[in-house]
């Protein structure tokens, strides 16, 4: 992790993979540890912008101290994000602990994966010009690549290319996919699409060269909305079948 000023009153936190542990993983750690730190008074931020490798912190009254803060918590964080979850009862979505335990660094990891917001079902209509592409490159027919895209559990990584653009992680590494060579001049507003590791949905209508597996009628953007955007950082996703 490499901590950087940008301006006189922000800071850039990089990220790199380090012992198998993808950068995205270590920026939704950090993104749910600062918005929980905000919350809590131990943060004063204006804004705190994720993206694929770097979270970006604005408006801090000190950045030299906000920095000695960022180091003070790295420990915590770090093994927040690297321990596994503990058994869960689906029932009451709670971990299975003695009530004699004390906070554990695994207990501190589902404290952190909680700050994820509140789930998001998008009802999608897997008709994607692009849909026998994606089975290809996976090497299955298009009912699997359905059947994927449906039982995978996706987070709102970043925004990002357009307002309301969410970049959604949860596919494993080994399915990404490569960008169109030439990219379409108008993709339709709720086009559901692959690139890369992430699947995301088009907002709005706009030029794109990603792969189109389907639709969804699911306003993501309006300006008259708090927040505006429906899929904002650390939301969590599930796709049904329309």
């Amino acid at each position: 992790m490499r901590i950087r000023p940008v301006g006189a009153h922000a800071l850039l936190i990089e990220f790199g993979a380090r012992a198998g542990l993808p950068a995205a993983h270590l920026v939704e750690a950090w993104r749910a540890e600062l918005w929980q730190r905000r919350e809590r008074g131990d943060l004063t931020a204006t804004e705190i912008v994720p993206a694929a490798t770097t979270v970006l912190l604005d408006g801090l009254p000190n950045p030299t101290a906000t920095a000695a803060l960022l180091s003070r918590w790295t420990p915590e964080v770090t093994a927040a994000v690297s321990a596994p979850l503990p058994p869960v009862d689906l029932a009451l979505s709670v971990p299975t602990k003695r009530p004699d335990q004390v906070m554990s660094t695994t207990e501190t990891a589902r404290s952190t994966r909680e700050a994820h917001g509140a789930e998001v079902v998008v009802p999608v209509l897997f008709d994607g010009p692009d849909l026998p592409v994606v089975a290809e490159h996976w090497g299955v027919d298009v009912p699997a690549v359905r059947r994927r895209l449906t039982g995978t559990p996706f987070l709102v990584a970043f925004c990002g290319f357009a307002p309301g653009f969410p970049y959604l992680t949860g596919l494993p590494a080994e399915l990404a996919l490569p960008r169109l060579p030439t990219p379409r001049p108008r993709v339709p507003a709720g086009s559901v699409a692959l690139a890369g590791p992430y699947a995301g949905i088009y907002p709005s209508a706009s030029p794109g060269g990603w792969l189109l597996v389907g639709r969804t009628d699911l306003t993501l953007f309006d300006v008259d909305s708090d927040p505006p955007a429906r899929l904002g950082p650390g939301t969590r996703v599930r796709m049904v079948t329309a």
